[in-house]
């Protein structure tokens, strides 16, 4: 059974404590992490038999939810300083919090046959998308979008390009601007060109030239689930290891 994608709409409904089963475990998860969720979910279930519930948003979004009492039992962010946030408020279990996941920024553009490109300072990002945009998450919220924006700034282009940037709520929403043909090309993370046949990856972001792309997890204090630490024990387990591998992510855990 696919995993169950808990959209931002059913959040008020969520959080008036209508009751979750049992067996059934919530996993808040940063969008990027998409296709690999799905395969988990179905890997905890045949494992285990009960039901892992995925909600996947940009990662401050999933955290505002936690601070608003949100009923997550896990959250895995695309950066730390949401964890960080929502630690510094006692709203996770500090001593369950781990590094799991990295990640790569790349340049994605809209169909398959696009020219690579060399990523470097004074590269010309502006003469490539001429008229159209560059889609991105947004920038000052989401992890995509402040990495994409803090590599453009070391890049010395973000003051050039930010008047052409089209923001998304998450990073694959910008990924689908760029699949449908809206925008001519977008910032996302590696992972996410992974999953879509209609964009070429033209170029990788140097890794010194944004923070590090680290995906922390962590239970939820408010979470009574008797299933949480069993959840972040199979995130490091040999068949979410291979779920993470197979779209692209660096498993950090040993």
């Amino acid at each position: 059974m696919p995993a169950a994608f808990l959209r931002p709409a059913l959040f008020a409904m969520l959080a008036t404590g209508s009751p979750t089963a049992a067996d059934t475990v919530t996993v808040f998860a940063a969008a990027s992490m998409k296709n690999a969720m799905d395969e988990i979910a179905t890997a905890w279930q045949a494992e285990t038999g009960h039901t892992l519930a995925v909600s996947l948003a940009g990662s401050s979004e999933l955290a505002r939810q936690i601070e608003q009492d949100a009923p997550a039992d896990v959250f895995i962010s695309a950066n730390a300083d949401w964890m960080d946030r929502l630690q510094d408020d006692g709203l996770i279990d500090a001593d369950s919090r781990f590094d799991l996941l990295g990640n790569a920024l790349v340049l994605v553009a809209h169909g398959d046959e696009a020219a690579p490109v060399q990523i470097a300072p004074g590269f010309d990002l502006m003469g490539l998308l001429g008229d159209g945009r560059l889609a991105m998450a947004m920038v000052d919220a989401v992890p995509a979008g402040i990495y994409g924006r803090a590599a453009l700034d070391r890049l010395g282009i973000w003051d050039e390009v930010a008047p052409q940037v089209a923001q998304a709520d998450n990073v694959r929403a910008a990924l689908a601007f760029v699949a449908t043909g809206e925008a001519p090309m977008g910032i996302v993370y590696a992972t996410d060109a992974v999953a879509s046949d209609d964009v070429t990856v033209v170029g990788t972001f140097p890794a010194d030239g944004h923070p590090p792309i680290v995906y922390p997890a962590a239970s939820v204090a408010a979470s009574d689930s008797p299933l949480k630490g069993d959840v972040l024990d199979f995130l490091r387990g040999d068949a979410a290891r291979a779920a993470f591998a197979r779209q692209g992510f660096t498993v950090l855990v040993d």
